[in-house]
């Protein structure tokens, strides 16, 4: 096969990584492709720098649309991030009939079902291995090795900056403040960590799972999504006292009802390994009906755990530059004419288990009360910790079996309307992942 010729648009860490992954491991690529991978142009706005990253002998320039439009190159890979200058140019790419390979979770969240759409048109690859857990073959698992199986649900710890903090506020018993100044003082936090914290990277890749799961569309607007900007230390010790720990979890299950698509902090019994994930690392738990339930573990971001995802994909692009478009792996794992139409289940009509806290006057008949609100919403206790606070209140901590969202909010908007009721409940869901 002659040499695949690469454009790479941005050049930042994972930019970067990829160019000294493709050069150092050439060889070793090459046997695995049946072709060289040459990476020929790089387009970015720090020329300088790039040009010392990848040498003389790639061209660079801050031009991304004439690397787009090159007609020498065969594989556009796209790493610049963002929803709308990357989407200019991956559509302009694909229009060129050219390949692309991506890490942008964000743009293939929100923007994948048009995109997919016209690659088909063009009967041009989309590759975006990158997009979730970085270096954790998690898309190829799911399109490829599970599809025999039905999949019965997928969680995952795919924020890593998150959690770092959650790990951190558990080992040493910090705030979440605290916490945060270190992370950004390491770099997993970015100045502005907004976009970690408050689970909406989480949720777009949750998103691309879960469509890849279940043959669904890209339904990033669906998702429920809530971060950890405002737990407490007390609910992470209190979660340990009661054998949890508690992770910004992603999850995505099929049920009769529809597709739960939802990111938010929850209990996990410390006995289950997706608990025990700590630090940056990502996890992903798939579980379906033939194989049961695999865990998918390693670094979620970095310059080359992600680069090994992208290098990957381009060689799976040259692998199948001369297949049939119709013996292709499928972009969503499905056949583009058999989705569903499933929908994605409304958060107030998910069922799952809960930690509630709240703090109470110390007095007699409070508790039954409490209790007496939970019984009328159909919210059964499983355990209950109680802790005398300061100023002659008390501290509850309840977990509940299964109930609905529904009802679990009705249930505490009476509860924090109660005379003797000190302030908000605080509300963790669970999930046993078993």
């Amino acid at each position: 096969m002659k040499p695949i010729k690469v454009g790479l648009l941005g050049i930042g860490t994972v930019g970067g990584g990829t160019a000294a992954v493709l050069k150092r491991n050439a060889a070793e690529i090459t046997r695995r492709a049946g072709c060289t991978i040459e990476l020929t142009h790089v387009a970015t706005r720090t020329v300088a720098r790039a040009q010392g990253v990848v040498g003389d002998e790639v061209q660079v320039s801050d031009d991304m649309l004439a690397v787009v439009n090159h007609p020498d190159i065969d594989v556009v890979v796209e790493l610049i991030g963002g929803t709308t200058l990357a989407k200019e140019l991956m559509l302009a790419a694909i229009n060129n009939g050219k390949h692309v390979v991506t890490a942008n979770k964000a743009l293939i969240a929100t923007h994948g079902n048009e995109i997919f759409a016209r690659a088909r048109e063009k009967n041009v690859m989309i590759a975006f291995e990158g997009a979730v857990a970085g270096g954790v073959p998690i898309i190829k698992a799911i399109r490829e090795a599970l599809t025999a199986n039905r999949i019965e649900w997928v969680a995952g710890i795919i924020n890593g900056t998150s959690n770092f903090i959650l790990s951190e506020m558990r080992d040493k018993g910090s705030s979440f403040a605290e916490v945060l100044a270190e992370a950004q003082r390491l770099g997993y936090a970015e100045a502005d960590p907004t976009f970690d914290i408050e689970g909406n990277d989480a949720a777009h890749k949750l998103t691309i799972l879960s469509a890849l799961a279940f043959g669904i569309p890209f339904q990033y607007d669906k998702a429920y999504i809530e971060g950890i900007s405002t737990l407490d230390a007390a609910d992470i010790r209190y979660a340990e006292q009661l054998g949890y720990r508690i992770k910004l979890l992603g999850m995505t299950r099929r049920t009769a009802q529809g597709i739960e698509l939802r990111v938010h902090p929850t209990l996990i019994p410390e006995k289950r390994l997706i608990a025990n994930v700590n630090g940056v690392m990502n996890a992903v738990l798939v579980k379906g009906d033939a194989v049961g339930s695999t865990l998918y573990y390693g670094p979620g971001a970095g310059a080359e755990p992600t680069a090994s995802a992208v290098v990957a994909d381009l060689v799976d692009v040259a692998r199948l530059l001369t297949a049939d478009p119709q013996h292709r792996v499928p972009l969503s794992a499905f056949q583009p004419d058999m989705l569903s139409d499933e929908a994605i289940l409304p958060m107030d009509e998910v069922v799952t288990s809960y930690y509630l806290r709240l703090q109470v006057a110390d007095k007699t008949g409070v508790l039954a009360n409490v209790t007496g609100i939970l019984a009328r919403y159909r919210i059964s206790i499983e355990a209950m910790l109680q802790k005398e606070a300061q100023g002659g209140a008390a501290e509850i901590v309840i977990l509940s079996h299964l109930a609905r969202e529904k009802d679990v909010n009705a249930a505490i908007a009476e509860i924090e309307a109660l005379d003797a009721s000190r302030g908000k409940v605080v509300r963790l869901r669970m999930e046993t992942l078993g």
